[in-house]
């Protein structure tokens, strides 16, 4: 057995050098790891801090003080000399290496060749034990193999057996499943026939007392609707609703304005009977005979009806020309005449307006 830490030989004669003057590789390898280190922290460092762009070409960069205080900066630091003086120190000796008094007496052993043992002779009963023991160890794994092959059989044989049993129990619950599906689906289905059947009786009951009900019903419904003005032809709905407004309105006008027409005739008879009788009522006789009488035109009483009185002034000028002994009876039978013709006029008026309501 070897140690370091137990010196071999002859320790006078044994040169040791102070640790000082001999450092270890150990810990230079430390500190060149701990400088690459620090010089890949310092490289990344800089990389990751920003810098400022380049500038631009014709300028360049100066320095700003950033500081919330600012401080004056000359081109030339102020510098004072200093001296110190202090005492000579020599430089201390390497600590000698402790090495420890000798003790005891150095004893030596002389061992001739073939004092100790005869290899070959005594090495064969360790090689049959060797031997031995590796055949017996063969053997033992030889039959552990077979063995094992035996149980892998075994092993393979129930799995078959086993796989076989599991897809029967699978073929089974299968079975067994398509056929409780098939009862369920059988019984959803009868249920749904009944369902089915159920409704459609209430329908068919419901339909004949529909049917029943409604019998009386639709047709006073459509009566109703029909009478509301829902279903109207659609010729009529426009002779009601275009033609007879337009025709009643045209009618009325004209009926108006027959009405009008005969109440400024029925004024001015009236005027030219009441200045007739006035003056047949002053005059005497004999001066209606040398004189004929003059007829005045109420011009400014009715400008629409100008015509027509001056066609009904004529024929009663004529007349008092030629018969003057019954001028007074000639305006009474005139005025039934037009009293006549008016009311002629009336009475077809009124048959038009009969006929007009009964298209409508």
């Amino acid at each position: 057995m070897y140690d370091r830490r137990v010196v071999r030989g002859n320790t006078y004669a044994l040169q040791v050098t102070p640790v000082s003057t001999q450092p270890n590789p150990f810990e230079i390898q430390r500190q060149r790891e701990a400088r690459k280190r620090a010089l890949a922290r310092k490289r990344t460092k800089e990389q990751i801090q920003q810098r400022t762009p380049e500038p631009v070409e014709g300028r360049e960069h100066i320095h700003v003080q950033t500081e919330l205080y600012l401080e004056e900066i000359s081109d030339r630091i102020i510098e004072v000399d200093t001296e110190c003086q202090t005492d000579a120190f020599l430089d201390r000796p390497p600590t000698p290496l402790f090495i420890p008094a000798k003790t005891g007496k150095d004893v030596a052993t002389q061992i001739e060749q073939g004092e100790l043992f005869d290899f070959d002779v005594e090495v064969k009963p360790i090689l049959e034990v060797l031997v031995g023991k590796t055949v017996e160890q063969a053997l033992l794994e030889v039959m552990e193999e077979e063995e094992l092959a035996q149980l892998w059989a075994h092993q393979r044989a129930y799995a078959e057996l086993r796989n076989a049993e599991l897809a029967e129990v699978q073929r089974l619950e299968e079975q067994d499943r398509r056929y409780r599906e098939e009862k369920e689906r059988r019984k959803l289905q009868h249920m749904q026939m009944l369902q089915k059947q159920k409704e459609t009786t209430e329908k068919i009951a419901a339909r004949a007392f529909a049917q029943r009900y409604l019998a009386d019903l639709i047709p006073s419904v459509f009566n109703n609707l029909r009478e509301g003005g829902f279903f109207y032809d659609p010729i009529e709905r426009d002779i009601e609703t275009e033609f007879l407004p337009w025709l009643m309105t045209e009618v009325e006008e004209t009926l108006e304005r027959k009405v009008l027409g005969r109440t400024m005739l029925d004024s001015l008879i009236c005027t030219v009977v009441e200045k007739r009788l006035d003056a047949f009522s002053h005059k005497p006789l004999s001066d209606q005979t040398e004189a004929p009488a003059e007829e005045p035109r109420p011009t400014d009483a009715a400008p629409q009806v100008a015509g027509e009185t001056d066609a009904a002034d004529q024929p009663v000028a004529e007349k008092e020309e030629t018969e003057q002994p019954v001028a007074e009876e000639q305006p009474s039978r005139r005025i039934s005449f037009q009293l006549e013709e008016s009311d002629q006029a009336g009475t077809e008026d009124l048959e038009t307006e009969k006929q007009a309501g009964d298209l409508a």
